[in-house]
């Protein structure tokens, strides 16, 4: 299984549909309380101008966050929290659930790790992706060194 720290990011490569059903499954015999209020809203993204060592705002982006506390009928406790690119308050708490399910390994937490799976292939099909975007923007800079002034002249470059 991969590392805690990337689980919450894995699945949320998934559609949100399929995270909050799972999520509504799975959490009809718990108690689920907030440790937090639920939040989303919008982050901002702040940088330092590297030439006047100013700061600066790149941008707004969406965020939500969650830290919840389940408790099964065999008084299991586990916590579990997220925080997601997203405007889905909703998406956040099934994502802060499934982080609570797999550290605690509660009921259900293989569906979780089937899921965990998927995530991973589609995140592993995303990067592939870009890597292919990525090669077919490369530029090969050594035929500049090819250029004499005799061939600008034959394409009439400058004019």
């Amino acid at each position: 299984m991969i590392a805690r720290a990337e689980w919450v990011s894995t699945l949320h490569a998934l559609p949100d549909e399929d995270l909050l059903t799972l999520a509504a499954d799975l959490s009809t015999d718990w108690r689920i309380h907030p440790r937090s209020v639920p939040q989303s809203g919008l982050g901002m993204l702040k940088l330092q101008d590297s030439a006047f060592e100013e700061p600066f705002f790149l941008g707004e982006f969406p965020m939500a966050s969650a830290w919840v506390e389940i408790v099964t009928h065999e008084g299991v406790h586990a916590e579990g929290a997220a925080q997601v690119m997203s405007d889905r308050v909703e998406v956040a708490e099934a994502l802060a659930l499934f982080d609570a399910v797999l550290s605690a390994r509660l009921p259900g937490w293989k569906r979780v790790a089937g899921m965990l799976d998927r995530g991973l292939a589609i995140r592993e099909a995303i990067c592939g992706e870009r890597k292919q975007m990525l090669s077919r923007t490369r530029v090969d800079f050594s035929l500049l060194d090819e250029i004499t002034p005799d061939s600008l002249e034959a394409n009439n470059v400058g004019d």
